[in-house]
């Protein structure tokens, strides 16, 4: 019941608002951030992910982004594990892009909040860079993170590429993504995804795949989201 009335109440919030891109269902984020004052919602009704034969459900999952001046954008972010029935990840932060033309490049710094009685923290720092052509748009991350919250704490680095083709309303796109945690195997994995713009809100739906023995087999995840335009 508890889960059910944190999906409605995020639902209207961003059911209420304008129309927003970036930038779920993607693991990539853009060199670009919300115009000042302007509120970015994205829910997300839920996100499969199945691996060795185990099935693993998130809903909701949220990601609320506040715009302010000189190209700097507030983040919070979260997601309830169906599976486990409990706050499974959350966390604040921010990006700024200093550097923003053709091509941008930017920073975003997040800190990952405790989401147990365990306690814990974390963080992720990545830069991210963003090249605009007439036809494609191409997204590259990279940076590091530190989690205590697992049992076992994990360091370790990200990276990804993203290529993005609007097609008026229709905006699909292929992700590459890999990590390596705690020096362990590499994990790789390949995604499309797409995003339509269906008057104030914009459908998200991805579906990514592991391409190694220690990735993720598969990850599904369908979201909605919005924005409140700024003042």
């Amino acid at each position: 019941m508890r889960q059910s009335a944190w999906l409605l109440a995020i639902f209207l919030t961003v059911a209420a608002v304008g129309e927003a891109f970036a930038f779920p269902p993607y693991r990539s984020t853009d060199a670009e951030t919300a115009d000042p004052w302007a509120l970015e919602g994205r829910l997300g009704v839920v996100r499969l992910r199945r691996d060795q034969g185990q099935n693993v459900y998130a809903s909701p999952l949220w990601r609320v982004n506040l715009g302010m001046p000189h190209r700097l954008e507030l983040i919070t972010e979260g997601e309830y594990s169906a599976t486990a029935g409990r706050l499974a990840d959350a966390a604040v932060g921010f990006k700024w892009v200093p550097f923003f033309d053709t091509f941008s490049v930017g920073i975003e710094a997040l800190a990952l909040l405790p989401v147990s009685s365990a306690g814990g923290a974390g963080t992720e720092v990545q830069l991210v860079a963003t090249q605009r052509w007439a036809a494609v748009l191409l997204h590259v991350n990279g940076g590091g993170f530190f989690d205590s919250r697992p049992a076992a704490s994990e360091t370790g680095w990200r990276g990804s590429v993203l290529t993005e083709v609007p097609l008026g309303r229709w905006r699909p796109g292929l992700e590459l993504f890999a990590r390596q945690i705690n020096g362990g195997p590499v994990e790789p994995l390949v995604g499309a995804g797409v995003i339509v713009r269906l008057g104030p809100v914009d459908l998200r739906t991805g579906l990514h795949v592991g391409i190694a023995d220690a990735a993720t087999d598969v990850t599904m995840s369908f979201w909605i989201a919005s924005k409140v335009p700024g003042r």
